[in-house]
Order: C-alpha cells, then structure tokens, then sequence
C-alpha cells in the first residue's frame, strides 16, 4: 500500500504555547481511478478494499458503537460559527449568552450535527459511499457546552437497492449523540447512497 505523510505544527492548530509540537500522520494513498471505476466513470475495474461497509453489509436493526469521541473546544465552536458566517450571539458572545437560562455559549446545533454524522463516516462510509442524499427528524434535545464529548451510537433502519443503478442502493441510518453523562444532544435520519460490494 502506498501512504502520503504530511506534519502538522501543533501551534497552528491550538492557542500559542512556549513549546512546538510536531505531529506527523501517515494516510494510505487511495487511488483515484478507485473512484472513477466505483462511480462507473472508467472501463478499468480495480480491486481495492475500503474502510467504509458496501450496502450488502448493512442489516436492519444493526447497531454500531462508535469509538471515536470528541471533546468539544471553544475553537471549535467559534471556528464553525465563523466559517458559516453565523453572527448568532449564543454561540460566539460570552456576555451575551452569560444572560440567558444557560448561563454561558452554546455550541452551534449545525456543527454538533456534522460532529455525529462525522465521527459514524469511518466505520460506516469511508471510500463506499456515493452521496449523502439527506436527513430529516432532526432535533437537538439538549445543549451542547464547550468541554463536553460526544459519543456516537447508530441504527440501521432500512437498506433497499437502486431501482435505477445496480451498483448501489440506499440505507437509512438514524445516528444518535450523547456527552459525557449519556444524555441525548442529537439524533437524525440520514439516507446515504451507498455502493455494493465490487464483482
């Protein structure tokens, strides 16, 4: 297998520290007639095993405990709400969020959304999925502070094949986040366009 190594410089990622830190990650290299042959773009066929399941994996009722975990930061939050152009002052103003029945920020429901869909992309999707085609009963039924960490369960409720494509067909996931004290802070239904398994 092929790998690309790149480093980072931890002081650009976090608040300025005396000491630099340098981390350096090795990724395996995908190669990208992978793709063009999964999405029938090219004649050329390749044998390449992904992380992410193929829609024959996936079962009704299965369940995944997912073992990524995130602690959410103040950077995140502010980060998120400034790359979305989002002015909203619960997010992003201490004095003004310290005046309302939470008493402090709370961290944008968009990025808490990304966060759980994120963290079930590895043992889920990576490298077998065509599109996210959408989510809905979506809710948030408790805040997300800075310094909570989020855990991720999901559910298989449906997988059905492409009508149109015989390549593909769709799952339905319901994903399902927690902080620290197991309380629920988000769910949703999410219908991913995910490939079969290659001849």
């Amino acid at each position: 297998m092929v790998y690309e190594a790149f480093t980072i410089n931890l002081n650009q990622l976090a608040a300025p520290r005396s000491n630099t830190f340098n981390l350096r990650i090795v990724l395996p290299k995908i190669d990208s007639d992978f793709r063009a042959d999964a999405l029938g773009l090219s004649s050329r066929k390749r044998r390449i095993v992904m992380p992410g399941l193929y829609l024959e994996e996936f079962t009704v009722g299965r369940n995944f405990q997912h073992t990524l975990r995130k602690t959410v930061t103040e950077s995140d939050n502010m980060l998120f709400s400034v790359m979305t152009l989002n002015p909203q002052p619960l997010h992003i103003d201490f004095d003004f969020a310290s005046k309302t029945e939470w008493g402090k920020p709370l961290v944008n429901s968009l990025f808490t959304l990304g966060l759980m869909i994120g963290i079930a992309v590895n043992d889920l999707t990576v490298g077998t999925t065509v599109a996210n085609l959408g989510m809905k009963e979506t809710t948030f039924p408790h805040p997300v502070f800075h310094g909570d960490t989020i855990r991720v369960e999901t559910t298989v409720v449906s997988v059905r094949e492409s009508k149109s494509k015989p390549d593909r067909g769709i799952v339905e996931l319901e994903h399902r986040a927690f902080n620290q004290d197991n309380v629920l802070v988000a769910k949703c239904l999410r219908q991913a366009m995910m490939l079969k398994r290659p001849a």
